[in-house]
């Protein structure tokens, strides 16, 4: 028999039982995904093809303020130009009466006239000493050189060398040979040039010039300034021996002037000095 509950005295109640866990339910079963279809290939935009536009709209941009200036030029007015013929431009403005008009240059100040006349008096007097050298490779009997022939006879590229002179404008050549003992020869070409937009003398002279300080073709220096020419130079060659010859020593000098260009050479078997080339290199110069 259950005893009454005791006042101020607490009742203990009863135990609670936790309702055993239900079992789980088991996991249902997890469908595999479907396999998803491969999007088809998109189709890459071209490149290039915005600058392609945008050159294209610039083309006809330029086309059409073209042709739209040309249509306002065309609807113009034309502008009259003035007139060729000016007078009030002529120097001095009134002519001087005949009587004060200044007395034309002596052909000794007058360049025209000397380099225009017979250019064989322009090449210097023989030296004392010397005489005419009829073995010369150019035949300078009556002091003219065809200008074809010089081109075969001094150069080695003799077809590419007359070319040149050619598109140079070459006017004539005229020289002299000379020789002194058994070996010592000398020869003096003066070259001149037509007097048109090109300057054929200072061409010439500075492309003799340019290769001179080479070994292979010039003198292997760079050579020695002519007094008072502010273009020219002389130079001493280094001497050529081979097995069987005399040696052979070489000096040259090349200055222009105005048109002319002098182009002068010494040949022996034994040394040449600087002085010698030097005074024919001068004495020339002063004749032009």
């Amino acid at each position: 028999m259950a005893e009454p509950p005791v006042p101020g005295k607490p009742v203990a109640e009863p135990p609670v039982t936790e309702p055993a866990p239900e079992p789980a339910p088991e996991a249902a079963p997890v469908a595999e995904p479907e396999p998803v279809p491969a999007t088809a290939p998109v189709a890459k935009r071209p490149r290039g093809r915005t600058a392609l536009l945008v050159l294209a709209a610039a083309v006809l941009g330029i086309a059409g303020g073209t042709a739209v200036g040309y249509d306002v030029q065309a609807g113009r007015a034309p502008t009259p130009l003035p007139a060729l013929s000016q007078p009030g431009l002529a120097y001095p403005a009134k002519a001087l009466p005949p009587d004060e008009a200044p007395d034309p240059l002596p052909a000794s100040q007058d360049r025209r006239v000397r380099t225009d006349g017979d250019l064989r008096k322009l090449v210097i007097g023989r030296p004392a000493g010397w005489s005419d050298d009829d073995s010369s490779l150019l035949d300078l009997s009556d002091g003219w050189v065809a200008p074809d022939v010089y081109a075969r006879s001094s150069y080695e590229k003799e077809g590419s060398m007359y070319e040149y002179f050619l598109e140079c404008d070459i006017r004539r050549v005229a020289g002299a040979a000379w020789k002194r003992g058994q070996y010592r020869t000398a020869e003096i070409h003066l070259v001149q040039f037509g007097s048109g937009t090109v300057q054929g003398a200072q061409d010439f002279v500075e492309g003799q010039l340019a290769y001179m300080p080479g070994s292979e073709i010039g003198a292997g220096n760079i050579g020695d300034a002519i007094k008072g020419s502010g273009n020219g130079r002389y130079y001493l060659y280094e001497v050529d021996r081979k097995p069987g010859y005399l040696p052979s020593y070489h000096a040259r000098a090349t200055v222009y002037r105005g048109d002319i260009a002098a182009d002068i050479h010494l040949y022996d078997t034994v040394p040449i000095s600087k002085k010698d080339i030097r005074t024919l290199a001068e004495r020339q110069l002063e004749r032009l």
